[in-house]
Formats: C-alpha cells, sequence, structure tokens
C-alpha cells in the first residue's frame, strides 16, 4: 500500500520542530523493502544529505514543550 505522505512532501523547504531547516530535495523506495524515504539536506553547518523513512519524516511528535509534525513545509 503507497503511502500518503508521499503524495503531500512535496520538494521545498522544511522545518523541523527543534527549529533548523532542511531542503527536501525528492521521495523514493528502497530496492529491496519498498520502504519510502525523504531524501533531504541540511541548510546549516556541512549541508550535508540524509535520508529518512517517510512515515517518521511525517510522524506527530510529542515532547516536553512540544506536540505537532516531526517537518512542517515552509516553502514546499
Amino acid at each position: 500500500m503507497r503511502c500518503m505522505a508521499l503524495m503531500l512532501i512535496k520538494p521545498g523547504v522544511y522545518a523541523h520542530f527543534k527549529g533548523r531547516r532542511y531542503e527536501v530535495i525528492g521521495v523514493g523506495r528502497h530496492s529491496e523493502t519498498q520502504e519510502e524515504f525523504v531524501f533531504y539536506r541540511k541548510l546549516y553547518g556541512d549541508r550535508s544529505y540524509w535520508v529518512r523513512p517517510a512515515a517518521m519524516f511525517t510522524e506527530h511528535i510529542v515532547c516536553d514543550d512540544y506536540s505537532g509534525p516531526r517537518f512542517f513545509a515552509i516553502d514546499p
């Protein structure tokens, strides 16, 4: 079953709930497991590239003083 998150995640700038910004490059699937991933890069420091499962990228976070999405679009 296709993850609805992949249809919603578009390239653009996103903020992490801790405040840092990231650029989503695109989304794709693992060749063996078909798990969906988000490919993105940091917009600070070394500007390195990262890959995170789409389910984790879009999950709802609840911690000490925050309840909301892990990442949210700033400029998709």
